[in-house]
C-alpha cells in the first residue's frame, strides 16, 4: 500500500480532529478526500508529510511509518499544501534549482517537471508575476521534482477561474497515471473528474470510503425535475406514490425525489391528467456527488 492509516487520532486541547481514522490507498489510486471545512482533512495529510504528529496510531506513506522514518517519507512524498509557499521574487527555474538542491537531485529534472505541469511559456518570468493558475503549477512542479511515488495535494485548485481548473486537473490525472495521488478539495466536479475514489470525513471521522462509481450507482432514490402547465399545491404534489422530497426550482419546476428504482415518469404523467395538468418537460437526474456529500455530513 502506498498509504496506511490506521486508527489515527489527533485532539487540538479539548476539540478532537481526527477519531480513530483508518483507511489505505493503493499505488495508482486517485482518491478525494472530503469533508466540510474543520472536518480534519488538512490536519490528516500534515501527519501523512509529517508536519503534525498524531496523538494515536500508525500511518505509513510508501512502508515508511510517519513517526519512524520522517526523511524516507518525505521523499516518498510531493506535498502541494492548501496555502502554496512561494518566494515570488524569484525566478521560476531559480525556485526549481533551489528545491532541487534540498532533494539532491539533478537539474535536469527542472526541464522536465516545467514541460509537465505546462508552465514553459511563463517560464522566464519571476513567481510573482505569474497568475494563481500558474503558481499552481509551480508548487505542482516542486512537488513533482524529486518524482515521489505519492502525491498528497490539500486544495490544488482553490481560486482558480475554469480554465485553469481544467488545466490543472488535466496535470494531475497525467501524473497520477503512475503515481499514487491523495488530493483534498470542496469542489464536487474535480472528483467526479478525476478520482477514481471517494472518502468522506465529518467531524473527525470516516462516513464513506469507496470507489465512486460504486458510489453513485448504490444510491437508490431517483430524482426527476417536471415542469408542470399550471400552478400546484404542495399538498396535491405529496399525493404522488413513492415521493420522499420536492423542491420548487421556480415557477412550476419542481425537481421530485422518489424513494424507488422503478421509473416515476409515467406515473407523474397519470397524475398530471388526473389533476388537470399538462407536463411541459420532464427529465431523470442522476444523484450526483454534491447531494451525496450533502447527505453524508448534514448535522
Amino acid at each position: 500500500m502506498s498509504i496506511e492509516v490506521q486508527n489515527i487520532s489527533k485532539s487540538y486541547g479539548t476539540q478532537k480532529a481526527l477519531d480513530k481514522v483508518s483507511f489505505s490507498v493503493k499505488k495508482g489510486e486517485i482518491v478525494g478526500f472530503l469533508g466540510p471545512n474543520g472536518a480534519g482533512k488538512s490536519t490528516l495529510m500534515k501527519i501523512l508529510t509529517t508536519y503534525l504528529n498524531a496523538d494515536e496510531g500508525v500511518a505509513k506513506v510508501n512502508c515508511y511509518d510517519v513517526n519512524e522514518a520522517q526523511i524516507e517519507v518525505q521523499q516518498s512524498v510531493g506535498y502541494l499544501p492548501e496555502h502554496n509557499p512561494l518566494y515570488l521574487d524569484l525566478y521560476i527555474r531559480e525556485y526549481l534549482a533551489f528545491n532541487a538542491d534540498v532533494y539532491k537531485v539533478a537539474k535536469s529534472r527542472i526541464e522536465e517537471v516545467i514541460e509537465l505541469t505546462g508552465l514553459t511559456p511563463e517560464s522566464h518570468k519571476k513567481i510573482g508575476q505569474l497568475s494563481k493558475g500558474y503558481r499552481q503549477r509551480v508548487g505542482l512542479a516542486t512537488a513533482l521534482l524529486h518524482n515521489p511515488e505519492v502525491l498528497i495535494l490539500d486544495e490544488p485548485t482553490t481560486g482558480l477561474d475554469p480554465n485553469q481548473l481544467v488545466e490543472i486537473r488535466n496535470v494531475i490525472k497525467n501524473v497520477g497515471k503512475d503515481k499514487t495521488v491523495f488530493l483534498s478539495t470542496h469542489i464536487m466536479q474535480e472528483v467526479e473528474a478525476i478520482c477514481d475514489r471517494v472518502i468522506i470525513i465529518d467531524q473527525g471521522k470516516i462516513v464513506t470510503d469507496k470507489k465512486l462509481d460504486k458510489l453513485v450507482a448504490e444510491e437508490k432514490e431517483q430524482i426527476i425535475e417536471v415542469e408542470f402547465d399550471k400552478v400546484i399545491t404542495n399538498e396535491t404534489l405529496s399525493t404522488l406514490a413513492n415521493l420522499k422530497a420536492y423542491q420548487n426550482n421556480g415557477n412550476n419546476l419542481w425537481l421530485l425525489t422518489f424513494n424507488t428504482e422503478e421509473d416515476m415518469r409515467p406515473s407523474i404523467f397519470d397524475f398530471a391528467q388526473a389533476n388537470g395538468l399538462k407536463t411541459l418537460q420532464i427529465s431523470l437526474k442522476s444523484k450526483n456527488l454534491e447531494q451525496i456529500f450533502r447527505e453524508k455530513t448534514k448535522k
